[in-house]
């Protein structure tokens, strides 16, 4: 039965995301719209909003997203990952770049039996990597890879095997338009012969942001994920929820604030039902 409210949610949440992609291109202009280029460090808040909204954008930022999940384990306690998320772009060619999105969790996780103390530390380390053209269009993609090491300092923030999968993004974006949408996907799956249990863990990312002048916008970025070892309704965790989120600047440096909650309509036993995310980016034009 959770299987299908699965279904069902991760439906919902791409028509939502497919429903404003045909508003937003019935209202393009006709002709062809020209290569979107990298924001430099003068350019106004709201493209910079949007670039960074793009996960495979040609600039440096160091995202700190702090994950506070809600009701976890037996206990209803509270789980506090923060994810710091460096996204370094390499150009390899005039038509081609190579950009690297790191995620270093740290975490700190409840005790799930009682008289046992908190376990905080440094959880396993994703590094993606996507191959992707230097002078898109409207519609930008990006594909490459995914692998994780199993650099936990606590054998209950994570897995012994390290993991290796493929990763894709494809996503829209256009000069003049408020609209960013678009979604990211990948899967690991465990390699090596650790003593861990081996896994096969799929992600899926939708993501749609409506922005303002000065740089505000509203978002929905859920992160649906499934663990396809897992039986029956304990497979899915499918989120929905949005935020808000604004580009400041302090001195010359853009920062990109953003807050939102999100609501587990999926979960498997003893997961959070909601999730509090707060965001502070820094972003590195180009000169």
């Amino acid at each position: 039965m959770n299987s299908h409210r699965a279904y069902l949610s991760i439906a919902v949440v791409l028509a939502v995301t497919l429903f404003a992609t045909t508003r937003a291109t019935a209202q393009a202009p006709a002709s062809t719209p020209p290569p979107v280029a990298a924001p430099t460090a003068d350019a106004p808040n709201s493209d910079l909003a949007k670039a960074v909204q793009n996960p495979v954008g040609n600039l440096i930022s160091v995202p700190f997203q702090d994950n506070v999940n809600l009701n976890v384990g037996p206990y209803d306690r509270v789980q506090n990952v923060l994810n710091i998320q460096p996204v370094i772009p390499i150009d390899i060619t005039e038509d081609w770049n190579i950009i690297t999105r790191t995620i270093v969790p740290i975490v700190s996780q409840p005790a799930v039996v009682q008289n046992q103390d908190r376990i905080s530390g440094i959880g396993d380390i994703q590094l993606s990597a996507f191959l992707s053209p230097a002078k898109p269009g409207a519609w930008i993609w990006g594909a490459g890879g995914v692998v994780q090491a199993p650099t936990h300092t606590n054998s209950v923030l994570g897995n012994d095997h390290a993991g290796l999968g493929p990763s894709f993004v494809i996503l829209h974006l256009e000069a003049g338009s408020p609209w960013v949408y678009g979604v990211l996907i990948n899967n690991l799956w465990s390699v090596g012969n650790a003593n861990s249990p081996s896994y096969s863990n799929g992600l899926m990312q939708p993501f749609l942001n409506y922005n303002f002048k000065g740089g505000a916008y509203l978002t929905s970025v859920p992160i649906i994920t499934v663990n396809w070892q897992a039986k029956g309704s304990q497979q899915w965790t499918v989120p929905i929820g949005g935020g808000i989120g604004k580009i400041f600047r302090f001195g010359k440096l853009p920062v990109n604030l953003q807050f939102g909650g999100y609501y587990n309509v999926v979960r498997p036993d003893f997961a959070g039902n909601w999730q509090l995310r707060l965001q502070a980016q820094l972003i590195f034009p180009k000169k």
